[in-house]
């Protein structure tokens, strides 16, 4: 099932760090990161002015969850091989799914996820999206396709650390890194969601705060709702 993005365009990497403490990095793998913050941003009022907009909920799953997610994830992912070329060019190194149907244990984490990331009575789309970035893999600059998605997108990161990046679509000069830990949430909304790209960094560039975050293989497991 093809992933529906929308390529907008590549930005440079960002040379000005404002930050802000969110919260930490406790039970992570990131153990030399454990009191830095998860997010940072071109300038504080950015990031205090996008607020619950952009969120990073380290070890929001456990390390039997996340085992419990590759038990049902894995056999059908080895069947398919990582492709480097993607249909609209947004993503190198990859192989992904969808799913309807969960075990019990997964169907948990998911009650949860959707408690913390979407609205009250907001529409789901229905299957979940799951990505497998090989660990040469990377994900472009891009917006989620507002064809097919709402206004808020939730996912799990499994397997690895990384960072990713969000760029406003109309001013390079601003941006967030989000550090994203092994079992942790992430969640874009609204103004992050439509009006900023966002992208997953390759292993080599994989620096947040000045400090390496060496990325390996990752799994991300995302939950989107419908437009209107």
């Amino acid at each position: 099932m093809k992933l529906l993005l929308s390529v907008l365009k590549q930005v440079n990497k960002p040379s000005a760090h404002g930050s802000l403490r969110l919260s930490s990095c406790a039970g992570s793998g990131l153990s030399p990161l454990r009191d830095e913050p998860l997010i940072l941003g071109s300038s504080p009022e950015l990031v205090g002015g996008l607020g619950s907009q952009v969120e990073v909920k380290p070890a929001f799953i456990t390390e039997e969850e996340e085992a419990a997610l590759l038990r049902e994830l894995e056999p059908g992912l080895r069947k398919k091989r990582y492709e480097f070329d993607h249909w609209d060019d947004a993503i190198h190194g990859y192989r992904e799914t969808e799913r309807l149907s969960w075990g019990e244990a997964c169907e948990e984490i998911f009650i949860r996820v959707r408690s913390v990331a979407f609205r009250e009575g907001s529409r789901l789309l229905g299957p979940v999206h799951v990505l497998d970035l090989d660990k040469r893999g990377y994900i472009k600059p891009h917006i989620d396709s507002v064809k097919f998605c709402g206004s808020t997108i939730a996912g799990l990161s499994l397997l690895s650390d990384s960072i990713m990046r969000l760029v406003k679509e109309d001013a390079a000069n601003e941006w967030l890194d989000l550090l994203l830990p092994r079992r942790s949430l992430y969640i874009l909304r609204d103004q992050a969601r439509y009006n900023f790209t966002h992208e997953i960094l390759k292993d080599e560039d994989s620096v947040f705060n000045g400090q390496r975050v060496p990325r390996q293989r990752r799994i991300s497991v995302i939950c989107r709702n419908l437009p209107g």
